[in-house]
């Protein structure tokens, strides 16, 4: 009987998904790929994830110094075969190197957001004076003990 889809990923999934990172991170960080966007942009790649059978990893990257981000990812979707292959090497273990898919990362964003809206006037009133954001109440605590 399958086992339901629901859950998140398996340990296997996640330990190769964290192996696929650090060669892809590699790779990058040499500069091997001759495009002047991903050149000209330092690429963080976040999080790799893998598809259940190992044969898809899609690379959530974060171009930084890139004015269009976008475009840095189209490029890297564009060296997709290019980079498998460079990254083989340090992934030969695998019976199956993955196919690559590269994904513009907005968690830092929301991140930004999340943290906006929560010190806004609005969301300060309704939390009321013992809720402060960024820790301060907990420092205070440690000062009056």
């Amino acid at each position: 009987m399958p086992r339901p889809t629901t859950s998140g990923p398996s340990q296997r999934m996640l330990r190769v998904g964290e192996q696929v990172r650090h060669a892809l991170s590699e790779t990058l960080q040499r500069g091997e790929i001759i495009d002047p966007l991903i050149e000209n942009a330092v690429v963080s790649v976040s999080e790799v994830r893998m598809s259940p059978d190992l044969k898809i990893a899609t690379a959530f990257v974060s171009p930084l110094g890139a004015g269009d981000a976008g475009a840095v990812v189209e490029a890297l979707n564009r060296h997709a075969k290019f980079v498998r292959g460079r990254v083989s090497g340090a992934l030969r273990q695998m019976k199956y190197m993955p196919e690559f898919r590269f994904r513009l990362d907005t968690s830092f964003d929301n991140f930004a957001r999340i943290n906006d809206l929560l010190k806004s006037p609005e969301v300060a009133r309704d939390l009321g004076p013992d809720a402060q954001i960024d820790g301060q109440n907990q420092d205070n605590d440690k000062d009056e003990k």
